[in-house]
């Protein structure tokens, strides 16, 4: 199975946990604001992205997890 760094793992959590919703929230504020287009589908995709690299973090944390326990 794949394996990552601890450093990797801390911007991928970072990313999905902070920047990126940050990132849709900024968009969606100004969008309302300064009548910007694709606000919906730039959210929906933003929010597609978390979803998946969270699906990985919890592969890449079960996966360590396994390792870990065993030994």
């Amino acid at each position: 199975m794949f394996k990552i760094s601890n450093g990797l793992y801390d911007v991928l959590k970072a990313l999905s946990t902070i920047v990126l919703p940050a990132i849709a929230a900024l968009y969606i504020t100004l969008a309302s604001i300064w009548g910007f287009g694709f606000s919906a589908e730039i959210n929906a995709t933003i929010e597609a992205v978390i979803c998946f690299i969270n699906a990985l973090l919890g592969l890449f944390l079960k996966k360590s997890s396994e390792v870990y326990h065993k030994g």
